[in-house]
């Protein structure tokens, strides 16, 4: 399934041009158009998902698997020292196109950028158990 008016989805057939730079029949990757770091890469379903949750079950491995490979890809062919990889997952959370993509960011230790866990600082007031709790209660 694809969207008619998503940008992903244009580009996955081929009616937008992009860097592309790994395809196999569940994932494109190609290089974002706005990279916050030298091969910056996006990795996008081929099925139109807007978020994680609603991807069938038998495209995530997938997705994963592609996104595993274009990481070794970019880390051997930039000779990067490490990679961040994330998804944005809602407006909340900074997700500005909506299809979901796995955004791989090759890193160096003289990048000057921080781990994935630095784009918040919101501690929780409430204990682990209780937030386990509230989480068990609706899933």
């Amino acid at each position: 399934m694809r969207d008619p008016n998503c940008i992903f989805c244009k580009i996955v057939d081929g009616k937008i041009p992009a860097e592309k730079l790994y395809e196999d029949s569940h994932a494109l990757a190609f290089l974002d158009l706005e990279p916050r770091a030298p091969g910056h890469t996006l990795i996008v379903p081929k099925y139109h998902a807007e978020t994680l949750e609603t991807l069938p079950e038998e495209d995530a491995g997938p997705l994963f698997s592609a996104v595993k490979k274009v990481a070794k890809m970019l880390m051997r062919g930039l000779e990067a020292d490490g990679a961040t990889i994330g998804i944005n997952q809602g407006a909340a959370a900074g997700q500005v196109v909506g299809h979901l993509h796995v955004h791989v960011l090759p890193r160096y230790h003289s990048d000057g950028g921080g781990a994935i866990q630095s784009v918040v600082n919101n501690k929780p007031k409430e204990s682990l158990g209780e937030i386990k709790s509230k989480i068990l209660k609706i899933t």
